[in-house]
């Protein structure tokens, strides 16, 4: 009898241990638990990928803004002769300094319109740049911006006749062409106004221009003070937040791994500690 108490005793510590070993049987992963997995570690190479990018932009645009700079603190050059305007790289003229001698055509003065929220001058806010073409002694043609005007003051300008007559010699920066975007309204043509200092587009207003028209616009450097149109409002500005967007992207780099790593550790504790944590 005492055998066979024993037997059964063993017997029956022998299924709890099985049980409880089945217990501690972590389960088989599914196909939605790897892809799960995979997905997180995809991320994070991605993330890494896309700092080092922003890093990559970072030094480009740094270069960028020291080129610019050093090209806008040397002396005016001569503006390049219309015969070579063909081969010019716009991007290479950006905010380079030149002199130029050349008789405006008053009468076909443009007005684009602009929002000046910073202005070096005494004038600002909304209103337009005042865009005229200037004939050089080769023919060629080149829009200058010969400065900004206030909103309500439109009508005092728009038939140019403020312009100097005769051969005039300016000095002004470069600008490439501003290009339309998909909200870019069309030129009003019948009220001569425009939203981009575009050469192309701005060349649309005039019927008889013979010359080839240089590929960029010059803004005219100084003026008087307080005078109108007023000069001097080119400005250097690039937006450069590729740091903050490479530290977004790294940030993200050491988040999602730990997360992965949180996850884990969740999914691989034995069933029996879940259950007994649920029961709590």
């Amino acid at each position: 009898m005492s055998d066979s108490k024993t037997q059964w005793d063993a017997q029956a510590k022998s299924e709890d241990a099985l049980m409880a070993e089945a217990s501690q049987v972590r389960p088989r992963w599914s196909f939605a638990q790897v892809s799960f997995v995979v997905l997180m570690a995809g991320l994070t190479v991605l993330f890494v990928a896309l700092g080092t990018w922003q890093v990559e932009r970072l030094a480009e645009k740094e270069a960028l803004i020291a080129a610019v700079e050093e090209r806008f603190d040397l002396d005016p050059q001569q503006f390049p002769p219309a015969e070579s305007w063909a081969a010019l790289d716009p991007q290479t003229l950006d905010y380079a300094r030149f002199e130029l001698t050349g008789a405006y055509e008053r009468s076909e003065t443009v007005l684009v319109f602009t929002n000046l929220p910073d202005p070096a001058g005494r004038y600002g806010g909304v209103g337009y740049w005042v865009m005229t073409p200037l004939v050089l002694d080769d023919g060629g043609i080149v829009w200058i911006n010969r400065g900004f005007i206030p909103e309500a003051a439109a009508a005092d300008f728009i038939d140019g006749s403020d312009a100097p007559q005769g051969r005039v010699t300016i000095e002004g920066v470069a600008r490439r062409a501003e290009q339309a975007g998909s909200f870019t309204p069309e030129p009003d043509f019948e009220e001569r106004r425009e939203w981009i200092r575009n050469p192309a587009r701005l060349s649309a207003f005039v019927n008889d221009f013979a010359g080839p028209v240089a590929p960029v616009t010059l803004d005219r450097v100084v003026g008087d003070p307080g005078e109108l149109p007023q000069g001097g409002e080119t400005q250097i500005t690039f937006p450069n937040r590729h740091l903050e967007y490479a530290g977004t992207w790294y940030l993200f780099a050491v988040i999602t791994p730990i997360m992965l790593g949180f996850w884990l550790w969740r999914q691989r504790r034995p069933r029996n500690l879940a259950h007994e944590e649920k029961d709590n």
